[in-house]
């Protein structure tokens, strides 16, 4: 059985034969394993100069394999068997996939939201230890989290600093404040690795490692994987995919992800997060689309989907028109993608390694916190839900008049977006709008939780091409939890950052509904038979 396998139809296929051999003449194989910086254009060069550690992430990242092992077995000894990761995009959706395909139990907690953090905050705090996962320390969810926890721990007697992990790049602001404070570890990553390329550095590992991962025998199936990327040959499966991905003619901006057997729990919101934020700018990109075999854009053959199935290494997949598999373990998988990410990017003429769109949310956020406006008022209220909307609202008075409104605006090759702050773990069921409203517009649709899709997906909502409209969801909080040290509540910051977004894809003329819910168990049940009224 071969560690990696590849198939593609249609579109895909054709794609793979008109760029493979010359990607392959250009030797870009090689030389993105040699780091060459100079393959996505004179722009790209300097931040791809300090963004290509993910290549030898397998080798660099064994040394870290010991001392993970010897913390967990430390913690364990002390009583301590519940591992919290607070971190944000990469930094968090990497780990959650290698433990939930593991079956390892992790807690990640990668929201604001008051409930979801109380939750976390809670539950058997006395056999917790948390990793706390920031490039830089400045990640306002990720600090926050923090400082709940650490006056969480006190409050129940329990020694913070001993209960505190760090994961930062050396020589960041949270490194030397980490080690000051004489937390029970600070783990430094490879600086010159993006957080979404993460996943096989001390980013995915830590958090993995003392959940109980066999984090060694992950390393050793990416090695395997690099010597079967690193070759300039027309049957490297990394090529293949790359110019699937980013190589239709005309392209096929839209790629529906789907699981389709490979036993890899989670793996597509990884994939998307990889691939929106690497590629979504310039008013570039393609629209990774997390769906499943039965999902409408698998069946509905749009021009401008690709839909690619992850696969068994040992399946034989049957595929559709335009269709293309990939068959892997988990360590293969999540190289390949990053490897086929980058050869996108030289294809759409992007540079894969920045994010130009993201601090701009942020900012917004931050400026909102600091002046605290009052609240816009509701253009209407039905039931559980505060509707708000632009001037295309018309004379909308019902919710359902109101999501119908957003979507007329949407374009021939449009798509919508599902943006729901609010706990993810409380109302998994709200994701099931994603399929409901695919089928209603024939368009793919992508579902996000707020705030984590903000560092990932939100670069390409804002940087690719505007065609989007967007669904935003909020909600009333049954329960507040305070952040020491700040002059905000983990309530207020979450209204921040959904506002801040709003106001930013506002003005970059995307139409936002936002809907707030004032009830949320109500709210999310009206909203849900809404949507599933227009699929009808």
């Amino acid at each position: 059985m071969s560690a990696l396998t590849f198939d593609a139809t249609g579109a895909a296929r054709e794609a793979v034969e008109a760029r493979v051999p010359a990607l392959v003449a250009d030797n870009v194989a090689s030389r993105i394993f040699a780091k060459d910086h100079t393959l996505w254009g004179k722009d790209a060069e300097e931040e791809s100069a300090k963004r290509l550690g993910w290549v030898e992430a397998a080798t660099v990242s064994q040394a870290l394999v010991a001392d993970i092992v010897a913390l967990r077995d430390a913690l364990r000894s002390e009583g301590v068997d519940r591992i919290v990761l607070c971190g944000m995009g990469g930094s968090s959706l990497a780990p959650e996939v290698i433990t939930a395909t593991a079956e390892v139990p992790l807690v990640v907690l990668d929201s604001t939201d008051p409930e979801q953090v109380s939750a976390a905050l809670t539950e058997r705090i006395e056999a917790t230890a948390i990793v706390v996962s920031s490039k830089s320390g400045s990640t306002v969810e990720t600090d926050s989290q923090r400082r709940a926890f650490e006056a969480a721990f006190e409050a129940a007697g329990v020694d913070a600093k001993q209960r505190i992990v760090v994961v930062t790049d050396p020589g960041s602001p949270l490194d030397a404040a980490s080690r000051e404070a004489g937390y029970r570890a600070v783990f430094n990553a490879d600086p010159n690795v993006g957080g979404r390329y993460s996943a096989l550095t001390a980013f995915g590992l830590v958090p993995s490692g003392l959940a109980g991962v066999d984090i060694q025998a992950l390393l050793d199936e990416a090695e395997e994987a690099v010597e079967l990327l690193r070759d300039d040959s027309e049957e490297n499966i990394g090529l293949q995919l790359g110019a699937a991905l980013g190589g239709t003619t005309p392209l096929r901006d839209k790629i529906v992800i789907v699981e389709d057997g490979s036993g890899i729990k989670g793996f597509a919101d990884w994939a998307e997060q990889l691939i929106a934020e690497s590629t979504g700018k310039l008013g570039k990109g393609v629209l990774p689309v997390v769906a499943s075999v039965a999902s409408p854009e698998v069946s509905e053959g749009a021009d401008d989907v690709l839909v690619v199935r992850l696969v068994s290494a040992d399946a034989e997949p049957v595929l559709g028109t335009n269709e293309a598999a990939v068959g892997g373990t988990l360590a293969t998988q999540m190289l390949v993608w990053e490897f086929a990410t980058a050869v996108a990017g030289r294809l759409l003429g992007i540079n894969p390694f920045d994010q130009p769109d993201v601090e701009a949310a942020k900012q917004a956020a931050r400026g909102l916190l600091d002046a605290r406006p009052e609240p816009t008022a509701a253009t209407f209220t039905e039931g559980a839900i505060e509707v708000r909307g632009g001037e295309w609202l018309g004379g909308a008075s019902t919710v359902e008049e109101a999501v119908k409104a957003l979507l007329a605006q949407l374009g021939g090759n449009g798509y919508v977006s599902v943006q729901a702050y609010l706990d993810r773990l409380a109302y998994p069921q709200l994701e099931g709008v994603r399929d409901q409203l695919a089928k209603a517009t024939g368009r793919p649709t992508t579902f996000g939780w707020g705030p984590r899709f903000l560092h990932s997906t939100g670069q390409y909502h804002k940087g690719g091409p505007a065609v989007g409209v967007f669904l935003q969801v909020t909600a009333a909080a049954s329960t507040d939890v305070e952040i020491p040290g700040r002059p905000f509540t983990f309530a207020q910051l979450i209204e921040a950052q959904a506002a801040g977004d709003a106001q930013v894809l506002a003005e970059h003329g995307r139409p936002v509904l936002r809907l707030h819910l004032t009830d949320r168990a109500a709210g999310v049940q009206q909203l849900t038979d809404v949507v599933s009224a227009l699929a009808r």
